[in-house]
């Protein structure tokens, strides 16, 4: 435990890091998108929501919560952008899926939560703020690849998140709700692994 909340710590310092180079170089020259610093950004996010979601699902309810519903949160952000900026008719839509998908799946969500007591939040956290931040100056050119980076990283953290929360949560209508929303988001990490190879996704 002592190991990951180090790992969770220094991989959350070297975002933070990440976040003021890039503002300097922003500052220099503004209008340039620093993406050798934006790819990092991303790169050290992942492992940030994979180390929180390999403990959050198992232990918290309020933690499984905040980060099951910023995860919508974010993948509808991140859709609207992929449906204005890909290049790609194929990522243009999956993220379209993306926004309805995940608003369908917030939506079965509230109730549960509703019923558990408890308050979702109605805003995204500054990692994810981020990674939107990172997808809204990425060149046209760079977008699939930057989009479905994140999108395999994001899939993986909510599949360990609702598999984790699924299996060990306290709040029964919580982890039936999470172990139903397993399979769809498996079928979307299997749906982002298939576009990254240059395959036609099966329907």
């Amino acid at each position: 435990m002592i190991r990951t909340a180090l790992i969770a710590t220094v991989a959350v310092l070297a975002l933070a890091a990440c976040q003021k180079k890039d503002e300097t170089a922003s500052a220099a020259d503004p209008g340039t998108s620093n993406s050798a610093v934006n790819a990092v950004q991303d790169a050290t996010s992942a492992a940030v929501g994979a180390t929180s979601a390999a403990t959050v699902g198992q232990v918290s309810t309020d933690a499984f919560i905040t980060n099951a519903a910023i995860s919508d949160m974010y993948e509808i952000e991140a859709g609207k952008i992929a449906q204005a900026k890909s290049p790609t008719k194929a990522v243009k839509d999956f993220g379209k899926m993306m926004v309805l998908d995940h608003t369908a799946m917030s939506s079965e969500m509230k109730p549960l939560i509703v019923a558990a007591g408890k308050t979702a939040p109605t805003g995204l956290d500054e990692r994810r703020k981020g990674l939107i931040d990172n997808l809204n100056a990425t060149p046209a050119a760079d977008f699939d690849k930057v989009y479905l980076g994140q999108q395999e990283a994001a899939h993986g953290e909510a599949l360990t998140l609702m598999k984790g929360y699924a299996d060990n949560g306290d709040d029964a209508g919580l982890k039936a709700g999470a172990a139903k929303a397993v399979p769809k988001i498996q079928a979307h990490l299997d749906h982002v692994k298939t576009l990254q190879s240059g395959a036609t996704p099966a329907h």
